[in-house]
């Protein structure tokens, strides 16, 4: 994979990469923002900022902005992570110079119109309604509060509503004028593409925006003391899981240990607790695990949907498999799978030109260099079952063991505490 690499004399950054036997191109525009970049007091602005650029610029109204893209048969949208903001359009390759103009027009000149700004405002109110009405996705805000106390890590990007209430017109304008800085910006591309002529019009479009420091959040703080456990007593049909842990940061150099580690405990139906949990004792119908990177932390999660009266037996199935997995070294069969299911789900998800688009533009976002296929599965290949057996025992130890319940739970707190043990 060739990727090119261009820096702008105000500091943007611009990669691509050319997949001459597609038909489509995909374009991203990432602003390194997010949620850890806020406080307590405008906590979800970063969020806020994202829906407001689709309501409306300059040059394109809303509508036009949908219609513009939908009509030649494109697609687009966004979204606000922990660190960072992306913008993206994927369109038929000949309407590459639209979908520039359509994202660098909402990304430099948005309206923030007072009367979309309240509408706006309403949506996200909804929206963060929306999360806590649905407990397999609420559960996972109450196990971030737990990793992260008192942190912006710890509290949800859309905001709380009392923030999201609080955060008014200039509060917008000052944060985006802050944050929205062109070495703050990377323009990433993929498919079918002319990088050559690409470029100038991204210079074209960009070299008015300021040179400025980039800005930075404060370190995360990972409290290790004893084991957590924060119930919300609930009277749903099954109780709801997130089991979590402090874990490496998105460089560190054992980064896919962990990501072994992930598939060989819970990323699909072969994996140790899918098995354990679910196919030979039947405790739940959902169990997973998923592993999160952030700049300098990360969490190891294990995530469940439970019968109701089988919570306790869960719980010490699935820790006695987490301990079992850093006593004793994987199988050889097993270490091989996983290295074949990461480095084939990999594979596949790069002959698609947004997956491609993302993989360069997170990766000049977050690390600012890139990977290509062939440097990952080196990176692989060195490792061995001795690495994951390391990683699992730095991770699951049991003051660094956070847990959060929604489920009707009232009487089994103390109980339930009693169980966060590695055995």
């Amino acid at each position: 994979m060739m990727y090119k690499k261009f820096t702008l004399d105000n500091g943007l950054r611009v990669v691509t990469h050319r997949m001459s036997g597609m038909r489509s191109i995909a374009l991203g525009i990432w602003i390194k923002v997010g949620g850890r970049y806020e406080s307590q007091q405008n906590k979800g602005i970063s969020h806020f900022i994202e829906h407001l650029l689709f309501k409306g610029t300059k040059k394109y109204s809303c509508r036009q902005i949908k219609e513009a893209v939908e009509g030649v048969g494109g697609a687009l949208n966004g979204f606000t992570s922990e660190e960072l903001t992306c913008y993206l359009i994927k369109a038929p390759a000949r309407y590459l110079d639209l979908a520039l103009d359509i994202l660098s027009d909402m990304v430099i000149a948005p309206l923030f119109a007072p009367d979309q700004i309240q509408k706006e405002r309403g949506v996200i109110l909804e929206e963060i309604k929306m999360y806590k009405d649905l407990p397999q996705s609420h559960v996972h805000e109450l196990l971030d509060e737990l990793l992260w106390p008192s942190q912006p890590l710890g509290l949800s990007i859309a905001g709380s509503p009392e923030s999201v209430a609080s955060i008014d017109r200039d509060g917008l304008l000052s944060f985006k004028q802050n944050h929205y800085t062109a070495p703050n910006i990377i323009v990433s591309a993929a498919g079918l593409l002319d990088a050559d002529k690409l470029i100038p019009r991204i210079e074209k479009k960009f070299s008015g925006l300021a040179k400025r420091e980039t800005n930075r959040f404060s370190a995360a703080r990972d409290c290790p003391d004893k084991p957590q456990l924060k119930i919300m007593d609930k009277p749903t049909e099954q109780t709801h899981l997130a089991l979590g842990f402090h874990s490496l940061n998105r460089g560190h150099t054992l980064k896919h240990a962990v990501a072994l580690l992930h598939i060989i405990l819970g990323a699909n139906m072969s994996s140790r607790l899918f098995n354990e949990v679910r196919e030979i004792r039947g405790l739940a119908y959902e169990i997973g695990t998923n592993a999160r990177y952030f700049a300098d932390t990360g969490a190891f999660i294990v995530h469940a949907g439970i019968d109701n009266h089988k919570v306790e037996q869960a719980v010490e199935v699935i820790l006695s498999e987490l301990g079992s997995i850093k006593d004793k070294l994987v199988t050889e069969g097993e270490f091989k799978r996983a290295k074949e299911f990461y480095l084939g789900q990999l594979m596949l998800a790069l002959e698609d030109t947004m997956d491609n688009m993302f993989w360069i533009g997170e990766s000049i976002a977050a690390l600012d260099k890139t990977y290509s296929l062939e440097d990952i599965v080196k990176e692989v290949r060195r490792l061995d079952r001795q690495d994951v057996r390391d990683v699992a025992a730095r991770i699951f130890q049991e003051n660094n063991l956070r847990m959060a319940l929604i489920g009707p739970l009232a009487t089994q707190r103390d109980a339930l505490y009693q169980r966060l043990r590695i055995k």
